[in-house]
């Protein structure tokens, strides 16, 4: 593990520029407001299967290590440049109960369908800057063209008659030319 980069996620966030406070500390929905500063937004999709996740999100989700999760990674993309990556984790015994219909989103956003259920709470954001060697920084800097020494990533838990699912969203350097 690279000391610069601990494994913990905080829930204050300390050396960020104001533009991307702004864009991290945001409760609502994060599709929402990229759709309102673009032209033309879309989600691609480029991963979704069921598989073993990481230790922390065992944690977070409560699961057993031998136990399996629906992962999914898109990207949330504006007028053509990556602005967002997105991973999700849901338990895979979710999938039949209130998280039933992730498994069919496709090119659909997650967040459209977390913010227009009001009956799904969300717990508060965590930060992390993260960097080379972090899973999620080398998935995230797939489709970025020049590699940023490091990234700012949130997440949170949204959960639904008590089953939950994990969203993280890796910030990526496109976010910072939209306008705030």
């Amino acid at each position: 593990m690279n000391k610069a980069y601990p494994l913990a996620w905080h829930g204050a966030l300390t050396s960020v520029s104001y533009p991307q406070r702004i864009w991290l500390q945001d409760r609502g929905s994060l599709t929402r407001r990229i759709q309102e500063r673009c032209s033309h937004f879309f989600v691609q999709p480029v991963f979704q299967s069921l598989r073993r996740v990481y230790g922390d999100e065992l944690d977070i989700l409560q699961l057993r290590p031998c136990e399996w999760a629906m992962v999914r990674e898109v990207y949330l993309y504006c007028d053509q440049k990556p602005v967002v990556f997105a991973h999700s984790v849901v338990a895979r015994k979710n999938l039949r109960g209130a998280w039933r219909g992730l498994s069919g989103l496709g090119n659909k956003s997650l967040g459209t369908v977390l913010f227009t259920n009001p009956k799904i709470k969300r717990t508060p954001l965590v930060f992390k800057k993260i960097g080379r060697g972090h899973f999620l920084y080398e998935r995230a800097c797939r489709r970025v063209p020049a590699k940023p020494p490091v990234l700012w990533a949130r997440r949170s838990l949204f959960t639904l008659h008590g089953q939950s699912i994990l969203v993280t969203e890796v910030f990526l350097p496109g976010i910072l030319d939209l306008p705030l």
